[in-house]
């Protein structure tokens, strides 16, 4: 399990490569959601997401003789497009295994920046599997979109960034998908702010780490079809989960419907532009899902990487009344 040294350790590594995100409200958003709410947008952090961070204090982990034969790794897109950036700035060859369904925006963004693409089946296991593949045929490292302690300590310093914003906050909100993301920032926030609460947000239909949770052990899911593609992971990691167990107090579900509304709902209002696994915590708090009321609450946007042709329907959709 990762320590807050780790975490530590990964913001002092990253610090100067990463952008330190800004911290949004919205009088609006306060009224709907009944609370005070921030929004940490990681949609404006380089290669437009959180997976940066992570990708970033990856590469940096390792030697030059590591990374000789490039990295490799399987991505619905913003893990992989925040490797190739992360590779681009160090020079290293990246390969990235996305799904056959990969969101246009996201596989411009791939090949925009210099790594090599191949398409493999729509379930993380597959690509992931793949991408293991390579790595075992090339001597390329794989690196893991979430199951990795480098990854999750790198994810977390969106929590350490938070604390030195915001000094202090009654709960959280996160997307859930492989729990990366999660895992390191209920780590770094709950070693330091011990009454803080944190609470992952799935769509509905991709809810593995939901299942995990209530079982209380791993769920593979089978059938995921959801807009939210940075959150169609077929279970959560083995080194991420055990995270989630100890620090996350509840895992909250979100419709399609709901997911629409909130990334429409962010650009109208706020003039964000953020993608459809960013928004499931704004939906959460704009479609009462949310728990608690009149709290300090911060809600991460995990990314920004949307397909404006999927986007454009989204909106005729919502204006009709959907």
């Amino acid at each position: 399990m990762i320590t807050l040294q780790d975490v530590r350790d990964a913001k002092r590594r990253i610090s100067q490569l990463a952008h330190t995100t800004p911290v949004f409200s919205s009088q609006t958003l306060n009224i709907l959601s009944e609370s005070s709410v921030f929004l940490k947008a990681e949609n404006l952090q380089k290669s437009g997401s959180f997976k940066f961070r992570g990708a970033m204090n990856f590469l940096l982990s390792l030697s030059r003789e590591n990374l000789r034969n490039g990295v490799v790794t399987g991505s619905s897109g913003n893990h992989g497009q925040a490797l190739a950036c992360a590779g681009k700035i160090l020079n290293t060859n990246v390969t990235v295994v996305v799904p056959e369904d990969v969101s246009a925006a996201k596989l411009s963004a791939i090949k925009g920046y210099g790594a090599r693409i191949e398409r493999c089946g729509r379930t993380s296991t597959e690509r992931l599997n793949r991408a293991y593949e390579i790595s075992q045929q090339t001597g390329a490292i794989f690196v893991p979109p979430f199951d990795h302690p480098w990854i999750m300590a790198g994810q977390g310093t969106i929590g350490l960034e938070l604390i030195e914003q915001l000094c202090d906050f009654d709960a959280v909100l996160v997307p859930c998908g492989g729990c990366g993301l999660i895992s390191g920032i209920s780590k770094a926030i709950k070693e330091i702010l011990k009454n803080a609460r944190v609470y992952g947000v799935e769509p509905e239909q991709s809810n593995s780490t939901y299942l995990s949770f209530k079982a209380g052990h791993l769920v593979e899911l089978k059938n995921i079809n959801t807009i939210a593609d940075g959150l169609r992971t077929a279970v959560p990691g083995t080194l991420t989960f055990p995270v989630v167990q100890k620090y996350v107090d509840d895992i909250l579900l979100v419709s399609e419907q709901e997911i629409k509304r909130a990334v429409v709902f962010l650009l109208e209002r706020m003039k964000l532009l953020v993608e459809p696994s960013g928004a499931v915590t704004v939906a959460a708090l704009i479609s009462g899902r949310f728990p608690l009321k009149g709290k300090k609450v911060v809600a991460v946007l995990s990314g920004g990487n949307v397909d404006l042709f999927a986007l454009s329907e989204w909106i005729k959709e919502i204006k009709q009344g959907g």
